[in-house]
């Protein structure tokens, strides 16, 4: 692939990470951190644009795919072990649809829906239909965001399109259940606390997406090491934003910080990281990031937040770790 396409994706990457988060907190968003990673899912998965006219359509996806969670939250109040039971299934099946090559964004949608909407619902159905409506809000403007990235750094006409995994059909069941086993134990938690432990959930479904490749080993030091990473950059992008605290310092440093990342994403930097590492550790940053700006605004201890959210994340992160070697010694004890 010639070095400038490269570049152009680098470089619209970073452009629209940086633009998302910047207006989501510019605009109000009631969930802030929705958008930015909406959109860098977006990018990642996509190196044509989206037209416009398709952002009210994705909204309305987003609203039946996410509202599907709100069908569990009675079964998760009156039946809590049937319901929690019918979010490992559903988990379960759109993981095993995403692995057999099925649309990557519903999936991520429909997972978000089981999780974080019906997390939210056990607390408050009220917090439910907010989780909702900001996922719709936050997919408009990470289609607004993709938009304008593509338009500083579009695409050339004929270009070739990013190399794809192959699809694993034979192994997509274990695949989707050691996904399944990273993401439950952070929903149970969210049941518990959905208001705290909802950037948890998506960390861990950050985690069951990266967690696709079939050699565990390897993707077990990748999960660590990309949290670890998007870590000390929230600490030293946060460090630097607090030397002049402004919305447009806030895209700037994120802006660099998205770059230095998406340049190794794209190959411009040699890297032995696969790609799911660089998205899993951009998309890390811009949660941990956004939730301290977010503590920040509501005056609570950054710092003490900070410190406790990262070590959740890093606990999650081992977890799944341990699944993904545990899973694969299974699946290769019964000679799949």
């Amino acid at each position: 692939m010639p070095i400038e396409l490269r570049r152009r994706r680098a470089w619209r990457l970073a452009w629209g990470a940086a633009l998302s988060l910047a207006a989501s907190f510019g605009i109000g968003l009631p969930v802030p951190i929705l958008a930015p990673v909406l959109c860098v899912l977006l990018l990642a998965m996509r190196t044509a644009a989206l037209p416009l006219r398709l952002a009210p359509v994705l909204a309305v996806l987003v609203l039946l795919s996410c509202g599907s969670g709100l069908l569990l939250i009675p079964l998760l109040r009156h039946a809590p072990l049937t319901g929690v039971l019918l979010v490992a299934l559903g988990l379960f099946w759109v993981f095993r649809y995403a692995q057999r090559g099925g649309n990557g964004l519903l999936a991520n949608l429909l997972v978000i829906g089981l999780t974080l909407v019906a997390g939210a619902g056990t607390r408050d159905f009220e917090l439910a239909l907010s989780v909702v409506e900001a996922m719709a809000k936050g997919m408009l403007l990470a289609v607004l965001c993709t938009a304008v990235a593509h338009g500083l750094c579009p695409e050339p006409a004929h270009a070739p399109a990013p190399a794809q995994a192959p699809s694993v059909v034979a192994d997509a069941g274990w695949i989707a259940l050691r996904a399944t086993l990273i993401v439950m134990p952070a929903f149970l938690l969210a049941l518990v606390a959905p208001d705290r432990f909802m950037p948890l959930i998506m960390k861990a479904v950050s985690l069951g997406q990266q967690a696709d490749g079939t050699e565990a080993r390897q993707a077990a030091r990748e999960l660590v090491g990309s949290t670890l990473l998007a870590g000390v950059l929230a600490m030293l992008l946060w460090g630097a934003l607090s030397l002049f605290v402004h919305l447009w310092m806030l895209f700037l440093w994120v802006l660099l910080a998205a770059l230095w990342q998406a340049r190794r994403l794209q190959r411009l930097v040699a890297t032995r990281h696969s790609p799911a590492y660089w998205v899993s550790c951009l998309t890390t940053l811009l949660i941990l990031l956004g939730q301290s700006v977010q503590d920040s605004l509501a005056g609570q201890d950054v710092y003490r937040a900070f410190a406790v959210r990262l070590g959740l994340f890093v606990l999650v992160s081992l977890y799944a770790s341990v699944m993904l070697v545990w899973i694969d010694g299974r699946r290769r004890g019964v000679g799949v």
